[in-house]
């Protein structure tokens, strides 16, 4: 991620480390014949968290979770679970990332 501040306001932009108009790590995916509702739970009590779980497990074996991840963190995916991150556990790595950096700038 790299930041820019023009006039106060600050942006974060990704600099890409895969090509994902290509696709291809998708198609390598642990989860590409899952079912979207585990990984796309309503809420995160009661029944969501065993989906939660469940997409959890799938992301922890799968080849390109890194890729899954950084994907949903460049293009500010904020449903779901991508690279075994909930809604909530990216917004808290975007945070800390921005804190982080401001901090330094």
């Amino acid at each position: 991620m790299k930041q820019i501040t023009t006039e106060g306001l600050v942006a974060l932009t990704w600099i890409r480390t895969h090509d994902w108009d290509d696709q291809q790590w998708r198609r390598r995916s642990a989860c590409r014949d899952s079912s979207p509702d585990i990984f796309f739970p309503i809420g995160t009590t009661g029944p969501a968290l065993e989906h939660i779980d469940t997409a959890k497990r799938i992301c922890s074996a799968c080849q390109v979770r890194p890729e899954c991840l950084e994907f949903a963190l460049a293009t500010n995916q904020e449903a779901g679970i991508w690279g075994a991150t909930t809604e909530e556990e990216r917004r808290k790595l975007r945070k800390d990332w921005s804190d982080e950096h401001l901090a330094v700038g």
